[in-house]
Order: structure tokens, then C-alpha cells, then sequence
């Protein structure tokens, strides 16, 4: 069979920045009517690749061709008017707008804002799976509705062909079927996909093609009903896939964390965002909690750490010789002083200073402790000595601990905030989607480094909307539901699906999986 004509030819594409190469005679050829996978480590130069292809970065060297004809992207305007449309990791939509505000924002002058727009959105609507009123605010959808508002914007604005930035990393494996599904019925229609992505079974379940990067230089292109994940991972970083597993039990019997009867009301609101939530977390443990983002796991989290006030119930901390200290009415600091690290669930905002040099990162949430602080002053050389020995043990890619944090990859921002926070000796740890976004390379060092920890008597309290990570790390399992804990699972014995299925309701009676 003929293969179909290439809709995109990236050739020789070189973008350099200062101290590093991004990418290096990069090459890419992506079919009509496909779905092209393109793997790497973070780090690796996917992002910058895609970018320059959406116009948002221009390259250094190399040419761009688009159905044929080489193009020049100077901006997204140039890649949307190329038929290009891009779905970022990060959803790009304003939460305070309506679904159809979001669309029509910024496309007035393709279809107006009356009928021919409302029929045209809706025909998207239909064909993307998006069901909901498309007069409801964006900050009402779950993020696999927000997701398909986003597929649904680039779609009107003319895209044949869509790139998808990690479009599976929030999504419970249901609605990492029904996303499969659409773009499946799209491909029927014509439709190329470039889909970014870590998870390589995924991967080897809807692209057509594979492209793997590392270090910023193309690999090699492959058939994924060819190769096997193991395979696939080893053309990413050189070694095996890495495993999560878990299964020797160090939990003891000192309880770390105490949490009763917790209550947060919404703002302006009695509605309880979280209601009457009790657990503990004991030394040795960790503690999973599952469920589908918006359930009130943010809340949660960001309640412990001292970031919003609870209306009811209770918090405590204990010592290692059992004495209690109430936490409920501390700020963060306080609450961090006592030894909770935290990785938070975005690092961009919680978690780091973007323009901000890596040591000076490394001091974030620790300036009153040592080896960073001598009193009330920021020991600098400390602080830089530290962060040296940070990034060599987590394998920090980086030029020197004087770039700014946000000319790292994703995947070494998050290697940086987790050698941070597992570095002062904390008695328990948060770990908010410690893997979210990272390669297979970085998810076994963070990993193995929580395992590590976990043997030396740290208490995790693990939220994370990767089942498999959430299975193989936990030794027990709890599932959030509207803001309660409605079901504990056995990490031994319950499957993804079976959790997945009680993320969505059917464990709303308690039992144990």
C-alpha cells in the first residue's frame, strides 16, 4: 500500500541557546492522516521542537515544510493559518469564560459570534465528544471536558493538523480511552496527529509512527507494533523501563500525620469542598490517595500544608518519641519548620521561582534552616554548594546552579524540587504528582528515591493521577470522591481499572478494593 504524503518535513532542525543545544539536526516526517508519536527524555528537545513548529520559537538552522511547501513560522498566527494547531500540557483557557467564549475568542472574524458560529462549534462539539452547555464556565469542567474545549479551539480556528502535549497526564484510564476513541474518529476523517508522551504504552497503543529524541538529536523512526515498550524506553535514555513497584513493607506502627474530621468550606460558600476527612499516615508508609482531579485532593494537600484555612477538624504532626503538636492554626512556614517537605502539584507556581537562579531555588521554603541559613542570613556559597551536590545526586541537567529554573526542561525542574525537599531530613513528605510530565529516565529516579526514603522511616502522603504509580509506590490506597474518602484499595490486589472505576463512583460505599 502507498504510504500517504508527508504533511509535515522537519529537516535539519539546530536551535541553540545559551550554554545548550536544544536540538541538533533535528529530522521529522509526519504522514497525512496519522497518528506520530514523538518520545524523549525531558530535556530531550521535544518541547523546543514542537515550538518552533507552532511559530512560538524560530530555528537556528533547518527547514520546516508543510504539505510540501517549506514556511517560514515567525508566530502561532502562522502555524494556525498553516493549518497547525497546538493542545498544550498546560490548558490555555480563561476558567472565568464560557465554553464559547473560550472558542470564539480571538476567531471573531472566522465565523462571527452568531449562528454560523454556534453551528460550527457545535459540529466540533459533536465530533470531538464535547457534551456539555457550551454556555458553562470552563472553571465547572473536569479536566477531560477542558481538555476537549481545547481540542475543539484549535479545531475552529482551521487546524488539520493538531499536536498534543502529553494529553493522557491528568486523565483516568476511562478518559484516556475516550480520547483515544475521538482522535481514532478524526484519523478516520483525515485528521494528523503529533502526540507528545511518556507513557510508552500509550504510545505503542495509538501512534502510527514513533520518532524518539535524545539529547536534542533524532534516534530513529519505528513501527510501534515492532518494538515492545522495553525497547522503545531503552531508544529514550539507554536503559529499561523503569517499574514503580513496590512491595516489601517497611510500614511501622508510630503514626507521623493525624488527620480528623477535617472540613474547608468553598469560598462564599457552606458547600464543603472537603468533609469530615480522617486519616494517618504512619512512618515507613505511604499513603496513596486516588481520584479524579477536582475531588478536593488539591484542597486537601494545600489544607495540610497551611495554604488555606479549614473550617473544621484537626491536624497534627508527631514526634519521633510520640509527642503531638496541633498544626491546624500554623502558616506554611511553621508547618515546614516541624519537617514536612513538599512536592507540589505545580511547580511553576508553588514550587519554584522561574527567573530565579537554581540556589536561590534550593533555599525555597528552607531560608531559616541550615545548611542554607546560619541564624537570620542566607549563607550564599552554602546554599550554592548544596545545590551542586542536588543536582549531581538527581541528575540535574544543567549548565551551572546560576540559570534560571525556567530554562530547564520540566523533568529536571521537578528533579530539582524533589532533591530540595527530600534533602533536610523531613519527617513526612506531600508528594502532589511527584511524576507528572517527566520521562521514563526521571520517574525511576524520583521513584527509587522515594522508595529510599520511605526504608529510612519517611512518611508519604502520595497524590498522584498515575494509577500504576499509585499501585506500585502505596502501601494503602484511599479514593476521594466529591470531597470525601469513600474507598480504601489494596495496592496488591486492585487493578487500575478497578480503581478507576471507583475514582468515578462505584466505590461510594466504602468497601475495600
Amino acid at each position: 500500500m502507498t504510504q500517504a504524503a508527508p504533511v509535515v518535513e522537519l529537516t535539519g532542525i539546530t536551535k541553540r541557546f545559551p550554554g545548550v543545544v536544544a536540538n541538533s539536526d533535528v529530522h521529522l516526517t509526519v504522514r497525512a492522516g496519522e497518528v506520530h508519536a514523538v518520545c524523549g527524555e525531558n530535556g530531550a528537545g521535544k518541547s523546543t521542537l514542537m515550538k518552533i513548529l507552532y511559530g512560538m520559537q524560530q530555528p537556528d538552522e533547518g527547514t520546516i515544510a508543510v504539505n510540501g511547501e517549506v514556511v517560514r513560522l515567525r508566530n502561532p498566527q502562522d502555524a494556525i493559518r498553516a493549518g497547525i494547531g497546538m493542545v498544550h500540557q498546560h490548558f490555555m483557557l480563561a476558567d472565568n469564560l464560557t465554553v464559547r467564549e473560550n472558542v470564539l475568542l480571538g476567531a471573531e472574524n472566522l465565523h462571527g459570534i452568531g449562528k454560523a458560529a454556534r453551528d460550527r462549534l457545535a459540529g466540533l462539539a459533536e465530533r470531538t465528544g464535547l457534551r456539555v452547555d457550551m454556555d458553562t464556565l470552563v472553571e465547572r469542567l473536569g479536566v477531560a471536558d477542558r481538555q476537549r474545549v481545547e481540542i475543539v479551539k484549535v479545531l475552529y480556528r482551521g487546524a488539520r493538523i493538531v499536536i498534543l502535549d502529553e494529553p493522557t497526564a491528568v486523565l483516568v484510564p476511562q478518559e484516556v480511552d475516550a480520547l483515544f476513541e475521538t482522535i481514532r474518529a478524526m484519523q478516520r476523517e483525515g485528521f494528523t496527529f503529533i502526540f507528545i508522551s511518556h507513557k510508552l504504552d500509550e504510545v505503542r497503543a495509538i501512534a502510527d509512527e514513533v520518532t524518539v529524541i535524545r539529547r536534542g538529536t533524532t534516534v530513529g523512526t519505528v513501527d510501534p507494533t515492532t518494538v515492545s515498550t522495553r525497547q522503545l524506553a531503552e531508544m529514550m535514555v539507554g536503559s529499561e523501563l523503569p517499574s514503580p513497584e513496590t512491595r516489601e513493607s517497611t510500614v511501622t506502627t508510630r503514626e507521623v500525620l493525624r488527620v480528623a474530621g477535617l472540613r474547608l468550606a468553598a469560598e462564599g460558600s457552606e458547600r464543603a469542598v472537603l468533609d469530615d476527612i480522617s486519616f494517618t499516615v504512619r512512618a515507613g508508609e505511604v499513603l496513596g490517595i486516588a481520584g479524579v482531579e477536582g475531588n478536593g485532593q488539591t484542597e486537601l494537600v494545600e489544607t495540610i500544608m497551611g495554604m488555606r484555612r479549614a473550617s473544621a477538624g484537626g491536624i497534627e504532626l508527631v514526634d519521633a518519641d510520640g509527642n503531638a503538636r496541633d498544626l491546624t492554626r500554623l502558616g506554611t512556614l511553621a508547618r515546614r519548620e516541624a519537617g514536612i517537605g513538599y512536592i507540589a502539584e505545580d511547580r511553576t507556581r508553588h514550587g519554584l521561582l522561574l527567573t530565579q537562579p537554581l540556589w536561590a531555588n534550593r533555599i525555597l521554603g528552607y531560608q531559616t534552616r541550615e545548611p542554607v541559613s546560619s541564624g537570620h542570613l542566607i549563607d550564599r556559597a552554602a546554599a550554592r554548594e548544596d545545590t551542586a551536590r542536588i543536582v549531581e545526586q538527581y541528575d540535574v541537567r544543567t549548565p551551572g546552579v546560576d540559570v534560571a529554573a525556567g530554562a530547564l526542561s520540566g523533568g529536571n525542574q521537578q528533579k530539582l524540587v524533589v532533591g530540595r525537599e527530600l534533602s533536610c531530613a523531613p519527617v513526612l513528605l506531600i508528594a502532589s504528582h511527584p511524576t507528572r510530565g517527566v520521562d521514563v529516565g526521571a520517574q525511576a529516579l524520583i521513584w527509587e528515591q522515594i522508595r529510599t526514603a520511605r526504608r529510612d522511616g519517611l512518611a508519604v502522603l502520595l497524590v498522584s493521577a498515575d494509577l500504576d504509580e499509585l499501585i506500585g509506590l502505596s502501601d494503602t490506597i484511599r479514593v476521594m470522591l466529591r470531597g470525601r474518602l469513600v474507598t480504601e484499595a489494596d495496592p496488591a490486589t486492585v487493578t487500575p481499572s478497578e480503581l478507576g472505576s471507583a475514582m468515578t463512583g462505584a466505590g461510594e460505599t466504602g468497601e475495600v478494593l
